[in-house]
């Protein structure tokens, strides 16, 4: 085999007070091909800004070559992407688990998940996004010892989500900028709290729960404050009795309901009181992970 099509879900992390721990894989895909070729490299499908060396899925399939000892021939790659880039909804790690695998496959996948987890989060430096890209559903996944760990959680499956998506982006780095150094005493006891409740609402369907668990003091009200509509935008959907976060770092918005007639509910209303547009992106949860096509 010469060639190969690997398919990545997006991703949602944190999910409220869950910071770099919790991730969840959403409907919505990229979907990247690896061809090799005697020599050089070509990558199509993306903006020119990112077809040389330094683009994501190249920089993981190379890692992946190297910690396999197999030598880089050239290659072709072509990009169809589905997910937003720098909009909170996994772009980056999708392309680094995309690029992992496609290595991976086309050597024979002398790699485990875990292997490629390891390649993936030395470059990405958490595996809160790349957890559920690889693996599908609800995860919460941690760091030991340089390595992460990474658990699958149940989950009920009446869940919708809502992504709303604004014409804007919201490059990581300057989202993690406005977070403090340190937390107080108070803070940190508040997250862990709501975290423990927000997987156990997630797996049992308890809407209410998950509304009032779904609070953070670690993220969000800083990184709020780089997203013009979101206190009115989060008031609106509390309305309908939604739970409502950031979807990573921003500036997408999440919504997550068991309410079928939501995003008719919010389209009524959002227009009018947003200065963005906000697309709404009605997705469910992937319990595929990563995998060929």
């Amino acid at each position: 085999m010469n060639r190969v099509t690997i398919r990545v879900p997006a991703t949602t992390a944190n999910l409220g007070p869950g910071f770099d721990a919790f991730g969840c894989a959403l409907s919505l895909y990229t979907d990247v091909t690896f061809e090799e070729t005697e020599a050089g490299l070509e990558i199509t499908g993306c903006d020119e800004a990112f077809t040389g060396p330094d683009n994501l899925a190249y920089v993981a399939y190379c890692a992946t070559l190297a910690t396999m000892s197999e030598e880089l021939r050239g290659v072709k790659i072509h990009i169809d992407a589905q997910i937003p880039v720098c909009r909170g909804l996994g772009s980056s790690a999708a392309l680094l688990v995309a690029g992992a695998m496609g290595a991976n496959v086309l050597r024979g996948n002398k790699l485990s998940t875990q292997g490629l987890l390891n390649i993936t989060n030395a470059m990405e430096g958490h595996p809160d996004n790349l957890a559920p890209a690889f693996l599908g559903g609800l995860t919460a996944s941690m760091v030991d010892n340089g390595l992460p760990v990474c658990v699958s959680f149940p989950l009920h499956p009446d869940w919708e989500f809502l992504a709303l998506v604004p014409d804007f982006d919201l490059p990581t780095t300057k989202a993690r900028a406005v977070l403090p150094e340190q937390v107080s005493r108070a803070d940190a006891i508040y997250n862990i709290a709501h975290g423990a409740l927000v997987l156990k609402a997630l797996e049992k369907g308890d809407e209410k729960l998950l509304r009032n668990a779904m609070q953070d003091r670690l993220h969000q009200n800083y990184r709020k404050k780089l997203i013009g509509d979101y206190e009115k935008i989060e008031a609106l959907v509390r309305t309908t009795g939604a739970a409502f976060c950031l979807s990573g770092a921003g500036p997408t918005l999440l919504c997550i309901t068991q309410d079928p007639a939501l995003e008719e509910k919010l389209a009524k209303k959002l227009d009018a009181i947003t200065q963005a547009n906000w697309q709404m992106l009605p997705l469910h949860v992937e319990f595929q992970g990563a995998h060929v096509l």
